[in-house]
């Protein structure tokens, strides 16, 4: 199943994917619709594989929310 399957899948009822926005060496950026608070969103998938990819992750949630 590929990634756009598996996220829709996943996010069915919270989000709604529009379009893929980018992708680097270590992620994918999906535009999505937030169905609760009817907003749009940027969705940000890491790949599993990367060591210490949660600690880097969480660094740029916060960066984002300032």
């Amino acid at each position: 199943m590929r990634l756009r399957d598996r996220l829709d899948q996943a996010l069915e009822g919270r989000y709604r994917l529009e379009r893929e926005l980018g992708r680097g060496g270590r992620a994918t950026v999906f535009l999505a619709h937030d169905l609760r608070h009817a907003r749009q969103v940027a969705v940000k998938v890491v790949e599993e594989r990367l060591e210490g990819a949660d600690e880097r992750f969480e660094r740029e949630i916060l960066i984002a929310a300032c």
